[in-house]
């Protein structure tokens, strides 16, 4: 279970350089067009993708050279979900697939000097430009696939708080407790910092304790049918794992969402184009992500072991997924 990232410093405390956090970096192309198509420029406005714009059917039998290295980032449950649900379509068409954990400045050191084919968990226009700036030349953009990445408070289905402004007038309601996760995360930081504050929560007991010890919370809170209030991040399975919803933020406390990229190795969509078009038509919804990585994570399931057979039972359930993808048709 991971106890990471703990998230984009997005917003005000985002604009400042990469922060760390818990299990080491924070959290989360090109216009569509030129990006797509080349290496990553200066620039560029890395918040306008849409994930699919470029999609179209691929055969991956024409390509010969089928040796295909992943890079995945260490503790972020969506990197390792792309990766192998990548590994799993390609290895239906005869390809062998390496996936390797990496912290992000390693693994895009990696990519970037060709020892690793792409990545597929680059957060943007934040959490990762450092990395984009200074690899530029070395890397090419191979479409976005998830838009929403981004720091949350959640709480249960049926609390009666819709809003994070709705919060200070319930806290007999919520027992004036934020549970949160690590002290070094960046969400932490932005929780404590930015929305506790501007929502007038100073009062409340703000729970900084980890990642499971908060998903052990919000499980015995929502078994209990009981109230709560948690720190969370978006992609997350606890979304698929609880009956719970992001509170409305309309004072955009806890940052804007990020952009979520492929990128390779310069260069690698000229000797792979099919599985260069196989990364551009990677679409994966809120259902599907959450799902997937419960399936791969949770500890009711996988538990993070076995994570091929694990996604070789969430695809069985979702055949037509990998079909689609292949055909350019997923939205």
């Amino acid at each position: 279970m991971k106890t990471r990232r703990s998230m984009t410093l997005a917003g005000m405390i985002a604009a400042s350089a990469l922060v760390l956090t818990a299990c080491g970096e924070t959290e989360a192309g090109q216009a569509q067009g030129d990006a797509d198509a080349g290496a990553a420029e200066e620039g560029t406005d890395w918040s306008d993708c849409t994930p699919g714009e470029q999609s179209a059917e691929v055969d991956l039998a024409a390509e010969e050279d089928k040796e295909i290295s992943i890079a995945a980032f260490n503790g972020w449950d969506e990197s390792f979900a792309a990766a192998h649900l990548t590994k799993y379509a390609l290895e239906e068409e005869g390809y062998s697939v390496t996936i390797e954990g990496f912290e992000a400045g390693p693994g895009y050191t990696a990519v970037a000097e060709g020892d690793i084919d792409f990545l597929m968990d680059a957060w943007l226009p934040v959490t990762h430009e450092d990395y984009i700036a200074q690899f530029d030349e070395q890397l090419e953009a191979s479409g976005c696939w998830y838009v929403q990445a981004a720091n949350t408070i959640a709480v249960n289905e049926d609390s009666p708080a819709q809003s994070m402004a709705d919060l200070a007038e319930m806290a007999d309601e919520h027992n004036s407790t934020i549970v949160g996760i690590e002290a070094g995360a960046g969400l932490t930081r932005q929780t404590q910092d930015i929305m506790i504050p501007t929502y007038g929560l100073e009062d409340w007991e703000f729970k900084i304790s980890s990642t499971p010890a908060m998903l052990a919370e919000l499980k015995s809170a929502t078994d209990s049918g009981e109230n709560i209030v948690v720190t969370l991040w978006r992609p997350h399975w606890a979304y698929d794992a609880f009956p719970i919803r992001d509170l409305e933020d309309p004072e955009g406390a806890m940052g804007a969402a990020e952009v979520i990229y492929n990128f390779a190795t310069a260069g690698f969509g000229e000797e792979h184009p099919e599985v260069s078009q196989l990364l551009k038509n990677l679409v994966i919804s809120d259902e599907n992500l959450a799902s997937v990585e419960n399936v791969m994570f949770s500890d009711e399931n996988y538990g993070g072991e076995n994570l091929d057979e694990a996604v070789a039972e969430w695809v069985a359930d979702n055949p037509e997924f990998i079909e689609d993808w292949k055909a350019g048709a997923l939205t």
